[in-house]
């Protein structure tokens, strides 16, 4: 069981990466979250240390089912619109707190396993087996190998989504800010708006 974790924080891109190194995930505009769940136990915290167990239902509903019963998953927070697409605005409002629910990105430990040092191919493995069988409310974030990056992004801003992180499939997990996962993020999204109203 990994007793303490910090999150890993992507770093700001120039551009999209590209190679067969890299895979590519859609950014989902939510609230960053490590799920954990220890016996009968489930807690949703923060980047900041907050406890959101209380907040959102579903997601530890859905937690307990899994098969597993020692996980720590890193993962978004969001709720989706009737376009499919997140919405901050309804998740950040708090009256859809029963609808939230939790894309998982990354997995750092089960049954305990440590598997941070592992690299992410080996841990996106692991959280596909996790989830394999898993109920609604948690689900493996989607993602795309390869030099697909930047069609993907171009069609992400199309779409009206909030950007794309690309990662490095050999890397450990690492806390902290990692130059091995970029943040590419799309300009006219609101996000990036609240981001430059915070300067």
């Amino acid at each position: 069981m990994v007793s303490r974790t910090e999150f890993a924080l992507p770093v700001k891109g120039i551009k999209v990466p590209t190679g067969d190194n890299w895979l590519h995930e859609i950014k989902h505009d939510g609230y960053r979250i490590k799920l954990m769940r220890e016996g009968k136990r489930v807690r949703l915290i923060t980047p900041g240390g907050n406890d959101w167990t209380d907040r959102y239902p579903w997601i530890v509903e859905t937690a307990l089912t899994l098969r597993s019963e020692q996980f720590i998953l890193d993962g978004e927070a969001v709720v989706l619109g009737v376009d499919g697409n997140s919405d901050f605005s309804a998740l950040h409002s708090r009256k859809h707190d029963h609808e939230v629910q939790f894309y998982a990105f990354d997995i750092l430990s089960a049954d305990g396993d440590d598997y941070r040092r592992l690299p992410l191919s080996l841990r996106k493995t692991n959280l596909a087996r996790l989830l394999r069988n898993r109920a609604e409310g948690i689900a493996a974030a989607p993602f795309e190998q390869g030099g697909i990056g930047p069609d993907l992004f171009r069609h992400a801003c199309i779409m009206g989504l909030e950007g794309m992180v690309s990662k490095q499939v050999d890397r450990a997990y690492r806390e902290g800010h990692c130059d091995h996962w970029i943040k590419s993020k799309n300009p006219k999204h609101p996000a990036y708006r609240r981001v430059q109203d915070q300067f």
